[in-house]
């Protein structure tokens, strides 16, 4: 198990759709991906992590909701698909690959999605309120997307100026 680095927002692997994870060829390499970004995920403080993230290009995900947050949810997703979103929230987001960086966000109220556990096992997970807003956030990044890009054309060009400011202290500090 280790703590790997965290990509921050720059960094082409961001921008890139994620490669499925094949099975049960790669079930290993997965199990220990899996151990890894929980480790990280820990270690920087969130509430999900995509592989891309870590610099790993497989389309793998975790998620560790603590009970303050909802009702203390850990989950796994390997090649996860949204399959259907129902209804509109509207909230607060942040992201480890955008540090200090919160906004508000609109996604789906209620969604369900498809995807293997750690073991290779299908899982569909239906969800709403935090938990389905952090899953839409994590399958976003495995499609290559990062939150900022939910925001309307008006909002990105008014945050452009403050996400270079960020982005020059972000990678003062790596």
């Amino acid at each position: 198990m280790s703590v790997l680095g965290i990509c921050l927002y720059g960094d082409p692997i961001l921008t890139r759709k994620t490669k499925p994870v094949l099975l049960p060829g790669q079930k290993g390499v997965a199990a220990d991906l899996v151990r890894d970004l929980f480790d990280t995920m820990e270690a920087f403080g969130g509430v999900g992590l995509a592989a891309n993230q870590a610099g790993v290009g497989l389309r793998v995900a975790v998620i560790n909701i603590p009970p303050k947050e909802g009702p203390g949810i850990q989950a796994v997703l390997v090649n996860p698909v949204v399959v259907s979103g129902k209804g509109r929230q509207t909230g607060e987001e942040g992201c480890l690959s955008f540090p200090g960086l919160f906004l508000k966000i609109r996604r789906f109220a209620k969604v369900k999605v498809h995807a293997l556990d750690q073991r290779g096992l299908p899982v569909e997970i239906n969800a709403e309120g935090f938990f389905a807003r952090a899953l839409q956030h994590e399958i976003d990044h495995l499609d290559g997307k990062v939150f900022i890009d939910r925001l309307s054309l008006l909002e990105r060009l008014r945050l452009k100026p403050r996400l270079a400011r960020l982005k020059k202290e972000w990678h003062k500090k790596v």
